[in-house]
């Protein structure tokens, strides 16, 4: 096994200047530098992490605690979050807890006795009570895509997240733009601050259009593709009126396509559909589901890069970061039926051909309403 006094050898230097070419501490000559670099490829020699970190009082190590990774949104911040944290030689320990309040428990548990140098994290929930073992321990924390329901002055946190209010508003606007004014809308658990978020914005288009909101059209549950098969089956068996639904995000979205569909209802000739978030590989090839983007890996990169600052000691107050979102139109949203109510493509599928989107930027709604 190669060691540090090998690599001094090689080079013709002492350990103490290989550990600060190592570690990047201490001033060491341009020239230095390069022998020892070289010293370090020739004998394949490989610094120990743990000893790095007992040294510097770090772990190099963050975690990622996100609700479900088999949804593309959250697997693109993953990588968004897992590129910036490599480039600054960070390692992540990613946890799924499937939009669970017992396993986040259990992952914050295991995550401390880990002891990591920071937390990212999509909490259940805005309570700050359910993240108490981070807050006690001032371990450093950012949340990502959701927000708090609170701020707490001795623990300050940083927030990366999409505008889901202005997301949803605009889903909404475009859908009463096309006639519709029966909308129900399907969304995520009602603790979650993005399905309050999402539920507002619908709140604020329709009153924005003069619609009154009928509660009966708004259904909770979970942001899961079998909740959208769940929540679309109790609109349709309570024998609610409503021509257009919004799905709170895009697996909700497809559960309401499995049951429309199993009812043997065209999509958007007898239902028009939206929801947040897209499918991106799947849009590419089939572009048919109108939707609100986010950019998700760069949600994952700015959170780590803000983990960064925070856990080295370079940023110390709290920073929020709401990032805009795009409106793209297509056809599940019925704005493309003819006279007659047709269109080139629906769903169940009928003659896919010429497939269109139109894309609209999202203006930021700031500040939130109360």
């Amino acid at each position: 096994m190669v060691t540090i006094s090998d690599v001094a050898r090689c080079a013709g230097v002492s350990p103490v200047t290989v550990s600060r070419v190592v570690n990047r501490s201490g001033y060491v000559s341009e020239k230095t530098r390069q022998k020892v670099e070289k010293a370090i490829k020739e004998l394949g020699y490989i610094p120990s992490a743990m000893a790095r970190g007992l040294r510097l009082n770090r772990t190099y190590t963050f975690a990622l605690i996100l609700p479900d990774i088999t949804n593309p949104f959250w697997t693109t911040v993953a990588r968004g979050v897992e590129d910036a944290a490599q480039q600054r030689e960070y390692s992540i320990l990613l946890y799924n807890v499937d939009e669970d309040m017992h396993k986040q428990e259990r992952a914050l548990e295991t995550v401390l006795s880990q002891q990591v140098d920071g937390v990212l994290i999509a909490p259940h929930d805005g309570l700050v009570s359910h993240l108490q073992p981070l807050r006690m321990r001032s371990v450093p924390t950012v949340i990502v895509d959701r927000r708090l329901n609170e701020v707490v002055p001795d623990w300050p946190v940083d927030i990366v997240r999409g505008d889901s209010i202005s997301g949803a508003k605009a889903l909404t606007t475009h859908l009463i733009s096309l006639g519709h004014r029966k909308i129900a809308m399907v969304s995520g658990d009602e603790r979650t601050t993005t399905a309050q978020d999402r539920v507002m914005g619908y709140r604020i288009a329709l009153q924005e259009a003069g619609i009154s909101c009928d509660e009966n059209l708004i259904v909770y549950g979970e942001f899961r593709v079998s909740a959208g098969v769940e929540m679309t089956n109790h609109l349709m068996e309570r024998g609610i009126n409503f021509s257009a639904i919004f799905a709170g995000n895009n697996a909700i979205g497809m559960g309401v396509v499995r049951e429309l569909i199993r009812r043997g209802i065209r999509i958007p000739e007898e239902i028009a559909l939206v929801f947040y978030d897209d499918y991106a590989n799947a849009s590419e090839y089939f572009p048919f589901f109108t939707v609100v983007t986010q950019n998700a890996y760069q949600i994952g990169r700015t959170a780590a890069e803000l983990l960064i600052s925070r856990a080295t000691g370079e940023h110390s107050e709290p920073r929020e970061f709401i990032l805009p979102s795009r409106l793209v139109t297509r056809y599940s949203c019925g704005s493309m039926l003819d006279d007659h109510h047709q269109s080139l493509l629906s769903l169940p599928i009928v003659n896919p051909k010429d497939l269109k989107e139109v894309v609209w930027e999202v203006p930021l709604l700031l500040p939130y309403p109360a």
